[in-house]
Order: structure tokens, then sequence, then C-alpha cells
């Protein structure tokens, strides 16, 4: 059994009776508006269609993302250990200090979601890698939930059994064990949510707020500009802060480093538990594609993560310095997409293919020296689905990007995003799309 046969057979059952599935979208579409499933205020866009993966699939998504966390450490130990490594990532002096700093549960990338374009083991490609902040498991689960309602699942119930990958709960049991290394004394740690207040995904950090309380912890949601360091703890007011689970990412951390002191200072002292360190930056920032192309780096690695890098990490280079760069991605625009080092939500990223001759250039010019890279431009894969629009129901080709969620370096869930255009993300027309696993019933 495959995806795709799975996906062929969804899209068949709700061709063959668009009015009786048209209904049935029309309640869906309700039950978002009306849901948690929302960004920036507004209810996420969706379709009717899940993402189907069977378990080769998520067989596929543990290999993928155990061996880039097998990578990401083996970068991350050499970042710490050599001071020249260090000099490549360009980090400003108080992040390197912080990254430098023990962390209290010796793991690099506690939480993060490796996103990708994929079509099978064989064939895929990384697109980033967001160990900073990661988001989007609010979206995932509330449409999942939803979409596991519809008509059109449940008249396929017979055959197949359908799941989604838990997101919050799971979340909550990964990073209490994580603390239990910083701190194997103390059962039940306070917890923060910390994030600037304006930068906050408000309706996801309160689902994380509930799932730590229905497992029996406080939790808060807090902006680092008010909180204090007294007595060597870290408070909210009279709150007493164990561990955080930072959502701050760090360039916005960087922005506004001199806001928020007694969180640098309590951060330094190590006098809370924070869920990710600064270290997860050394895989963060883009600049990470770059140098594990670099061959250095490659002599460092086995043989099977050498050829993984080679194969599965897209070539990337500074676009800075030798005049040659600029004039080798200038010549050749439909090879290649520009994104800063360290924005989120793709802010900043631009491709070639999107241009003219005359508007590359000039986009190129305005970017060149100023903290960007340039990286090949890869086709994401595509699938069919379903769409509802004024003309009926009809199957289209959208590219998809699949976000593997990895908690505690193990693989915890998906996101996906789909799209027709160049780029897809939250700045472009786009989807979310659910992530179901799909099992056939085995008949007795």
């Amino acid at each position: 059994m495959k995806a795709l046969d799975v996906n062929k057979e969804y899209i068949d059952l709700v061709l063959k009776d668009p009015e009786l599935y048209l209904q049935d979208y029309k309640k869906t579409v309700e039950k978002v508006s009306n849901s948690k499933a929302r960004y920036k205020g507004k209810p996420i866009p969706f379709l009717y269609n899940p993402m189907f993966f069977t378990e080769e699939d998520i067989d596929n998504f543990n290999k993928i993302g155990s061996m880039m966390i097998s990578i990401a450490n083996k970068v991350t130990n050499r970042y710490i250990e050599d001071e020249s490594f260090r000099k490549k990532f360009g980090f400003p002096e108080f992040i390197e200090e912080l990254i430098l700093l023990e962390n209290g549960y010796d793991i690099h990338v506690p939480i993060g979601r490796f996103d990708i374009f994929y079509k099978d083991y064989d064939n895929f490609k990384f697109c980033e890698l967001n160990t900073d902040g990661s988001s989007a498991m609010n979206e995932d689960n509330t449409l999942a939930k939803i979409l596991l309602e519809t008509e059109a699942i449940n008249n396929l119930r017979s055959k197949y059994e359908f799941s989604y990958f838990e997101l919050f709960d799971s979340w909550v049991k990964e990073s209490i064990e994580i603390y239990k290394k910083y701190d194997p004394n103390n059962p039940k740690p306070n917890v923060a949510i910390v994030d600037f207040i304006e930068s906050s995904t408000t309706e996801e950090f309160e689902e994380f707020k509930e799932a730590y309380v229905r497992n029996g912890y406080n939790c808060i949601i807090a902006d680092p500009r008010d909180l204090t360091y007294r007595n060597g703890k870290l408070y909210f007011e009279d709150y007493r802060i164990d561990l955080v689970y930072r959502r701050i990412v760090t360039f916005e951390l960087i922005e506004k480093v001199e806001e928020i002191p007694d969180f640098i200072k309590a951060y330094k002292d190590r006098a809370m538990c924070t869920i990710g360190s600064l270290r997860s930056q050394v895989v963060h920032n883009k600049i990470i594609f770059k140098i594990l192309h670099d061959q250095d780096t490659l002599e460092r690695l086995s043989e099977e993560e050498k050829d993984f890098v080679k194969k599965h990490i897209p070539y990337t280079g500074l676009f800075r310095g030798d005049r040659q760069v600029f004039m080798e991605v200038l010549a050749n625009k439909d090879r290649y997409i520009m994104k800063p080092l360290d924005l989120n939500a793709s802010r900043g990223v631009f491709a070639g293919k999107d241009h003219s001759m005359e508007e590359w250039q000039r986009k190129l010019d305005e970017v060149w020296n100023k903290d960007y890279i340039y990286q090949e431009f890869v086709n994401p894969y595509r699938r069919e689905l379903l769409v509802f629009n004024e003309d009926g129901i009809s199957a289209e080709e959208f590219g998809a990007i699949i976000g593997l969620f990895m908690y505690n370096e193990k693989l915890a869930g998906l996101y996906t995003r789909v799209g027709n255009k160049t780029i897809i993300s939250g700045l472009s027309q786009y989807y979310t799309t659910p992530n179901i696993l799909v099992k056939e019933l085995v008949k007795g």
C-alpha cells in the first residue's frame, strides 16, 4: 500500500458524489472557522484533502530525522570544541558566549522542525532546519482532528485505520524527561512558555499551556521583558520558573537583548532549565547548509552521512566577497533561491524563477554582502489534492513542504504546507494539509 494510492482512492470517492462532499466541506469550513486553527487572527487556509502517509513513510521520516540529528550533533560538538570552526558561523560575540554555556541536559536540539521536499527515501531534499521557536503544531493537530470527522474519511474506515500525530501531550512528556537530566530532584517543575508578546503564537501557546496543566504541571505564558531575576531564580511576579520552553527566536533575542537583562543573566547563571538552549542556533542558522558541504566538515562525518549531505542538502554558498560569486548567481537565475541567514516565516526569501533578468539583478544588488545565502533551487515534489471552488470540486497538483517535528531527538509528528507558487510559505498563497497516518485493516 502506497500513500499515493490511498490519496487517489480518496479523490475518486469524493469526485463520484460531489454534492454530498460539497455540503460536508462547507460544514468543515465552519468547524475550522470556529476552531483554534488560526494564524495572525485568521482561520488557517486548508484543504479538505489530508496528506496521507503510510508506515513506510514514517519509517523513512524516522531515518531522515535520526541521520540529521546525528550530523547536527557532530557539527555542534565541533562548534563547542573548535574556536577556528566557530568563526565560520559569524555569530555575535554574546550569542557565541550563550551557545558555549552548558545547558544542563546534554541535548543540542531538544525540539525542532526539519522541513523537507519529499517523495520517498531516495528522493527528498532539505529546505531548512527550524530548531529555534519551531511552530505549527496547533495547525496540524486542530485540522487533523476536524478532518478525521469528515464524511470522506468515515466512508473509507471500513478499509483503513486513520490516526494523527499528537503534538502537545507528547511534548510535555519529552520536555519533562529532558528536565529530569537538569534536575532529577524536582518532579513538578514550574513551566513558562516564553516569547515576546508581539511575536507569540497565542492559540498554540494556550494549547501547550493546557497540555502542561492537564499533565499536572503549573504553566504560564510570559514575555521575557516581564521576568525578574532575584535570589538566584527567575520569576514572573511571584511565580518561580524552573523550566523555560523557549519560543523566542534568536534573531529577535539579538534585536531586543537590551530589553531583557534579567532573562539573559538568569540564562547565563543556568538559574532555570531552558529548552531549547541557544545551542540549537548552530544548526538553525541557514549558513549550516553551506558549512555541511565544506570539505573539513565532510571529513568528520561517516561515509553514510557524507552521502546523505551530498544527496539531500541543497548546495549553498555565502552571497558575499568574491565578485565571481555574484556573477555566477546572476547568470543562472533559475538555478538559485536567495535566503537571509536568520529570519523566519520566509521573510526576505526570493527565487530567480519568479523574476525577470532585470528584476533579478536589482534584487541581487540589494542583498550583495548583506548576510544572504544563495542556494540550489529545489522543485517541490507534487501531489494531486482536492480543491473546492465556485466551479465545483477538482483535483489539482500542488508542491508540498513537509516538516518533521523532532522532540528529544525523536520523530514526533509532521506539518505540511502546499502551494502552487515557487515559494511555499505563509507569505504566499498556501494551504495547510493535516497529516494522517493510514493503515490497511486486516480482514479477519
